[in-house]
């Protein structure tokens, strides 16, 4: 194991302007702002009315340059964990580090889903732990507006668009990502996927006539499994390095739904003063709804807090990181 440790260094978010409130949503389906908000706990979502995932993500990683004073040349890799790349191939990653002048980075792209950002932090870490990389950013973006059908009002209230990116560099031993527990079945594609658009099923008339080049969820089965594999990996990360929830600064929790937020809270003793929860705003952002928590939270963040992030998504992919805050964040004003 190496010496090194890895850490957040740096945050930026960007959100599109245009608000799609639950009032407006209840014009296109069958649904009430009382119903969304007692199930799901979202009471609007930004929409990104012209663009694509890249040009998000180009956002965010321009803001974090500017906020950390970081030259473009000087970033080594970039990682980007999306599920609504702009393209089949080339990776969204390879896109944005030409729209923001990331002349000598690499770049790839992470495909987990809601887990996307826990499963880049870690492989992130792993680049600067290997002591052959000082600046990596590591991007959450979606724009989960393109594969949404919003004639199905099981899932169109649920998701949203949204991007954020963190610095990752070397940082004082005992500051950084301390440890991580990630985990996926890929038995559960049958509950949550989309259809077709890839290579099983190729875009025909036939696929999009039938309406399946969107995200296809069963929300109960999802539901169920989310609570427990969440709880479970955030739990015994806590256990394994020996956190006592009154110990805790945070829990940043994947921002699916208010319920699920809570009963991971629950099992984990935390109380919700304790969680950050920003999903009434922005809704499921999919990669971006735990790096855009750390943005909206980071004037708090102080340095040495301990965080649990905590994720799952379809795939099923899920995963917990214990991560101790680099820096103070109240003088990094977003």
């Amino acid at each position: 194991m190496s010496n090194i440790s890895a850490g957040i260094t740096g945050i930026h978010g960007w959100v599109p302007e245009y608000r799609l409130t639950n009032d407006e949503l209840s014009t296109m389906v069958e649904t009430t702002d009382e119903w969304i908000m007692q199930r799901i706990g979202i009471k609007e979502r930004r929409i990104l009315k012209e663009g694509a995932t890249s040009d998000m993500g180009t956002k965010a990683v321009e803001g974090l340059l500017k906020k950390t004073g970081t030259r473009p040349e000087e970033i080594e890799l970039i990682i980007c964990a999306t599920i609504t790349s702009d393209y089949h191939f080339p990776s969204t990653a390879n896109l944005i580090s030409d729209k923001a002048g990331l002349i000598n980075a690499w770049s790839f792209d992470i495909s987990a889903a809601c887990s996307g950002f826990v499963y880049g932090l870690q492989t992130a870490a792993s680049f600067i732990q290997s002591g052959n990389y000082k600046k990596v950013i590591l991007v959450g973006a979606d724009m989960m507006s393109a594969i949404t059908d919003y004639t199905d009002r099981t899932t169109c209230p649920l998701f949203g668009d949204a991007a954020a990116a963190v610095l990752i560099e070397p940082v004082e031993d005992g500051l950084g990502v301390r440890d991580a527990i990630l985990q996926a079945d890929g038995g559960g594609v049958r509950h949550l996927h989309m259809k077709a658009g890839g290579s099983l099923r190729p875009a025909s008339h036939e696929t999009v006539d039938a309406r399946e080049h969107f995200v296809f969820q069963e929300g109960q089965a999802v539901f169920k499994v989310a609570v427990s594999k969440m709880a479970d990996v955030s739990v015994e990360i806590m256990k394994r390095n020996g956190l006592k929830p009154e110990e805790l600064s945070w829990l940043v929790p994947h921002q699916a739904n208010m319920r699920i937020i809570e009963a991971v809270a629950r099992r984990m003793g935390i109380s919700r003063e304790k969680v950050m929860i920003n999903i009434e705003k922005y809704g499921n952002t999919t990669a971006a709804t735990i790096p855009l928590c750390l943005w909206e939270w980071e004037s708090q963040l102080k340095k040495g807090d301990d965080l649990i992030l905590s994720a799952f998504g379809g795939g099923y992919t899920w995963g917990s990181l214990y991560l101790k805050w680099a820096y103070d964040g109240k003088n990094n004003n977003h």
